[in-house]
């Protein structure tokens, strides 16, 4: 029964006052031994969090991709640096002399920008190079491990909604309060509810409305890929022609074990412009996924970039002042 929460926690989280209630009608079972199964898959550190994944732009957030080629010696000291900045939200040593990768945001008000900010991480990390991979073109971002075995090689690919939305105070309100992990009990949101004085049908229609609105891409539950199994987790990154980009990447986007699928810029130090993270339990297994979408692909060459260690993962806190804290630390007139 584990196997199936997990996969529904990450696939459709309800948006209800007794969430578990709901998932237990659904699978048959009651609300206590949910809670119960789910708090143990909490305990385990196999479920990371359960909250919104909010679209960083859509908030007005600058935000990239980056990596930095580090020597051995200095990747400690380049790792302190880079995630004490408040942005990063993912940062792994991987398999290339580009050793270290990272996602960045800096938030609307920022005075130093994307570019500044990534030159001052990579002068305090003694950074030898660096390159900066922002997105050109997303065809997909939807991280849902194959807990239970059973999910279709493939699937359909949605594209993400962009209704265009005026974010009001209460908006921003719900933004910050509803942004964190959620306990496990049976009235998860009672305390959000409480704290921004609205009803729980308020609160909902808020959160459909961001949802709807491509603000919030989805609420959902995340887990910790090791934990949960997943060992063999590589980003793979293909040179394609470009004037087939979308083609090609929405051809990559559809297979399922692709969480994420990204067209990115190419460098004469950097020939690859479209990235697939891939999630497997072994590397044959991984290994088996690349090679089945290489064969429907039009590509010239391939990478795989296998995770060595995980430095960081979290959801940024939008809307907090510890940006502004990095900026001014750093000389930035805030």
């Amino acid at each position: 029964m584990k196997s199936i929460l997990l996969s529904i926690i990450q696939k459709k989280f309800p948006l209800t006052s007794r969430p578990f209630a709901v998932i237990a009608d659904e699978i048959g079972s009651d609300e206590e031994t949910v809670i119960k199964l789910l708090l143990e898959e909490k305990e385990n550190n196999i479920i990371r969090q359960i909250s919104p994944i909010f679209d960083t732009k859509r908030l007005g957030y600058s935000s990239s991709l980056v990596s930095f080629k580090v020597r051995y010696e200095d990747i400690d000291n380049a790792v302190k640096v880079i995630n004490s900045h408040p942005g990063v939200s993912h940062n792994y040593e991987r398999e290339h002399p580009f050793n270290i990768w990272f996602t960045l945001a800096v938030a609307p008000n920022s005075k130093l920008g994307l570019k500044e900010t990534v030159e001052i991480l990579a002068k305090e990390a003694k950074a030898i190079d660096f390159i900066v991979l922002p997105t050109l073109k997303l065809f997909k971002i939807a991280v849902k491990l194959n807990t239970t075995g059973k999910d279709a090689k493939k699937e359909s690919v949605i594209k993400p909604k962009s209704k265009h939305i005026e974010l009001t105070p209460l908006h921003y309100k719900v933004i910050k309060l509803a942004q964190n992990d959620i306990p496990i009990v049976k009235e998860p949101f009672k305390d959000i509810v409480k704290q921004l004085d609205i009803s729980y049908n308020k609160f909902f229609d808020i959160l459909n409305e961001l949802k709807d609105a491509g603000v919030m891409r989805r609420f959902a539950g995340i887990l910790n890929h090791r934990k949960a199994g997943f060992n063999a987790n590589a980003m793979v990154v293909w040179d394609i022609d470009e004037s087939k980009g979308m083609e090609i990447g929405k051809k990559a986007a559809e297979f399922s074990a692709v969480s994420h699928c990204y067209l990115r810029p190419k460098y004469q130090n950097w020939p690859y412009n479209l990235f697939t993270m891939i999630h497997g339990k072994t590397s044959e297994e991984t290994n088996a996924i690349i090679k089945e979408i290489a064969s429907e692909i039009e590509h010239f060459s391939r990478r795989p970039l296998y995770s060595v260690r995980e430095f960081k993962k979290v959801r940024i806190k939008y809307f907090s002042p510890e940006f502004e804290k990095w900026e001014s630390a750093r000389g930035a007139l805030v």
